[in-house]
């Protein structure tokens, strides 16, 4: 299938080296900030926050959080351009999905008038909430579909991605909790260009389970 969307998707790897010397574009990375304010959320939640790791002091930061462990996914820190920790709200309240509504309302989706009556969609958070005010299952799982919509934004520009789930959390959560303000990284995106020599992963044949085995159309 020669598809525009299935080229970027077998195009695509999970990088394991990159090349230290090779930066993204201001253009390019426009293009992926918009892609992931773009993507789809439950009900339109966006219960997350994107912290983008680009200056060499806010890379020195990352990778002391290695100090514990994950050290394989270390050297991705200070190779790749750019690192994004993917956070979630482990607890979305009405006043936060009410910043929805407000920007609905500002955007010219929902009318003033129908302000109380646009809440009526948070009975899907209240579901996914337990006695503590804890949702952090659903709003991480938001937060992956932003992930696959980066990354998928990213092949398309020719950019290589690392997704790693293997990052200390709770590190993450010590030093940047100023800019975490609450919400919690438990999966990052390495972005950058492969290491042509090193990159291992980039020459070996892409390999899925057969569409039969996965696919039941009825």
């Amino acid at each position: 299938m020669t598809h525009p969307i299935i080229r970027d998707l077998e195009s695509r790897h999970t990088a394991k080296r990159y090349d230290a010397t090779k930066r993204i574009s201001q253009d390019d990375l426009a293009v992926l900030y918009s892609a992931m304010r773009l993507s789809p959320s439950s009900i339109n939640s966006q219960p997350w926050k994107f912290i983008v790791i680009e200056s060499d002091a806010a890379k020195e930061r990352m990778h002391s959080t290695f100090a514990n462990k994950f050290q394989f996914n270390q050297p991705h820190i200070k190779a790749a351009s750019h690192i994004i920790l993917f956070a979630h709200n482990p607890q979305y309240t009405r006043e936060n999905y009410g910043q929805v509504i407000d920007a609905d309302i500002k955007n010219g989706r929902t009318q003033t008038e129908n302000r109380e009556q646009a809440f009526g969609a948070f009975a899907f958070v209240d579901l996914n909430t337990d006695e503590q005010g804890n949702n952090a299952a659903w709003t991480k799982a938001q937060t992956y579909i932003a992930l696959g919509n980066t990354m998928h934004a990213a092949a398309r520009l020719g950019i290589d991605t690392t997704p790693m789930e293997g990052v200390d959390a709770q590190l993450i959560g010590e030093e940047f909790a100023s800019e975490l303000d609450g919400y919690i990284c438990d999966v990052a995106l390495a972005l950058g260009y492969h290491d042509a020599e090193e990159d291992y992963n980039a020459k070996l044949p892409k390999s899925r389970l057969s569409k039969e085995q996965i696919i039941q159309v009825l």
